[in-house]
């Protein structure tokens, strides 16, 4: 059993970290008093623009394995460190040539899109389920166009047709945001856009897909994966594919669902965003401070694994993906089996 440790995240400018024994200490110089943290009990680092880090905590963080990353304020990745490279290189070699063979490349994006597709298809029928009228009727119509992208995957014949099914699906899943929505009227939805996102929703859905890929990158690179060397993005040039490949069947349960609670709930207002003077939006620091806890409690939440027979917190859910598809890899599974939830 994996013990689950903690993710420290720092985003108020001026702060900064310093290295204090076997302790980490939070400084900043308008919050007066001692903060000292246990570097025993923090696995990693996620700090936000304006926050420094001195050279000797990098350092130690990087001797014991314990990664650092910096991300913006929009929670777009910047950097990170992780130490000497860890892992079997045996296993990136096995990952390398799977990428090479169009056939199994094929067969892990088809498994990875369709965990993502039936994801989705289960938030829209989660709500459905507490719906009624024309709402309903319209998130069951929205799950059933998905099942339909589904059998589109039966006869996909590259991993590049696969990243195009993927792509209509998701069409389909955003067109039926406004539906996800209680009160659509406060939080439009307007499909899926970013770069800059040009309103709450997809501002906030940046910000934990941004979360999510520090998560998935993190496990890849504790397994020993390469996570530059993907199967359904393939190889790209300054992103890591295999990460955004991991990422697809997590988006839709742990930051979707996350995201649409935060608002439909009213745990988040407007006050929480902040309109910027080229049509984006972005969190302010209180709405940042509201949405990392919401996302470190969201991460203790226990889920069904089918293949593990038992449940697994959402926080390693990323790793128990990792070590199943490292498992593959080797050849000791047959298959990668994507995590779904019925």
């Amino acid at each position: 059993m994996t013990e689950l440790l903690n993710t420290l995240y720092v985003q108020t400018p001026g702060t900064s970290l310093h290295l204090d024994g076997d302790t980490v200490r939070v400084f900043h110089p308008d919050q007066p008093g001692r903060r000292i943290l246990p570097l025993v009990r923090i696995d990693h680092f996620v700090v936000f623009g304006g926050v420094n880090v001195t050279d000797d905590l990098i350092l130690r963080c990087a001797d014991e394995g314990r990664s650092i990353s910096w991300l913006t304020g929009n929670g777009r990745f910047r950097a990170r460190t992780v130490g000497p490279t860890t892992g079997n290189p045996l296993l990136r070699q096995s990952q390398h040539r799977v990428a090479d063979s169009a056939e199994q490349r094929l067969r892990i994006a088809v498994a990875m899109v369709a965990g993502k597709i039936h994801n989705s298809r289960q938030v829209l029928l989660r709500t459905a389920r507490d719906s009624s009228g024309h709402r309903q009727t319209a998130l069951r119509a929205s799950a059933e166009l998905l099942g339909e992208r589904l059998e589109l995957l039966r006869t996909a014949d590259s991993a590049n047709e696969v990243l195009g099914v993927e792509g209509i699906a998701a069409r389909d899943y955003f067109a039926a945001m406004p539906y996800l929505l209680t009160d659509n009227k406060e939080w439009k939805a307007s499909g899926r856009n970013k770069r800059p996102p040009t309103d709450p929703l997809n501002c906030l859905l940046s910000f934990l897909y941004g979360m999510l890929r520090v998560a998935v990158q993190g496990a890849l690179e504790q397994v020993g994966l390469d996570p530059y060397i993907g199967f359904l993005h393939g190889v790209r040039p300054g992103k890591p594919a295999l990460a955004l490949d991991l990422m697809e069947e997590f988006r839709p349960l742990l930051a979707d669902r996350l995201a649409l609670t935060l608002l439909n709930r009213r745990e988040l207002t407007r006050d929480d965003f902040e309109a910027l003077p080229n049509g984006g939006y972005r969190l302010t620091e209180n709405g940042r401070k509201s949405v990392l806890a919401a996302w470190q409690q969201s991460r203790q939440r226990v889920w069904p694994h089918v293949q593990l027979g038992r449940d697994v917190p959402g926080a390693l859910l990323p790793l128990v993906q990792a070590r199943l598809l490292a498992r593959h890899l080797r050849g000791d599974l047959v298959a990668y089996q994507p995590w779904m939830v019925s």
